[in-house]
């Protein structure tokens, strides 16, 4: 009985022993995950773009404007060097890519823009072309190093950013186009039909961006200028 007795004294010592004991921490709540960034509509990136599809053109440019320092150019097309009078072609990346090197818009719509200090032997060789649908939606596409790019706005000519319809496909190298797709190997002999029937891949911002350029262009076409205006904002991902 007394060896009963001590037993139960025993495991009523141990019960209170582990009431004693502290409770276990309980688990670091999960943070909260962190809203979208919204755009608040600041002018970031500024963009002045007209190229002729049918003539060299004095009137051609790609004028833009950031709040990067220094890089900002009213620029046209210089016959003399055969490149951009302002340097666009090298200064207009710092608005292209993060700082980790990632597409803040489509590499396409840089390439495009580009076309506003070119001239109309280069618009030639790389196919850029546009046309306007009867219910105002304008497409326009092209062929550079070997990628095929094609755009399309809405029905207003609005080409919107980051999300809008930018497509591209990869149909050759830098110094031909496959035989499926163009008949001499050159851009200018691409049938763009068979580029768009399959395989095409969307062509905008990196998701890898740290921020994007978020607005609306403005894109017009009238005997046969193409031009497109608008006012882009940097928008954190």
């Amino acid at each position: 009985m007394k060896k009963i007795i001590l037993l139960s004294l025993l495991a009523i010592s141990m019960i209170f022993m582990g009431c004693g004991k502290p409770a276990a921490p309980a688990a670091a709540a999960a943070p909260a995950a962190q809203a979208k960034a919204v755009s608040d509509g600041s002018a970031d990136l500024v963009i002045d773009f007209q190229t002729n599809l049918a003539a060299d053109d004095a009137e051609s440019h790609f004028n833009w404007k950031g709040n990067i320092r220094y890089m900002a150019a009213e620029d046209s097309y210089d016959a003399v060097s055969g490149a951009s009078a302002k340097g666009s072609t090298h200064l207009f990346q710092a608005y292209l890519y993060d700082v980790e090197g990632n597409p803040t818009m489509g590499t396409g719509l840089r390439g495009l823009f580009l076309y506003g200090v070119n001239d109309l032997a280069t618009v030639q060789h790389d196919n850029l072309n546009a046309s306007k649908a009867a219910d105002g939606t304008i497409m326009i596409q092209y062929v550079h190093r070997g990628t095929a790019y094609r755009f399309f706005t809405d029905s207003d000519g609005i080409l919107s950013l980051p999300d809008g319809s930018f497509e591209s496909r990869k149909i050759g190298t830098p110094d031909a186009i496959e035989a499926a797709f163009s008949s001499d190997g050159t851009a200018s002999g691409v049938d763009f039909d068979k580029v768009w029937a399959s395989d095409v891949m969307f062509a905008g911002a990196s998701d890898k961006a740290m921020y994007v350029f978020d607005g609306d262009l403005q894109v017009t076409l009238e005997n046969d200028i193409l031009a497109i205006n608008g006012v882009l904002t940097a928008v954190e991902q």
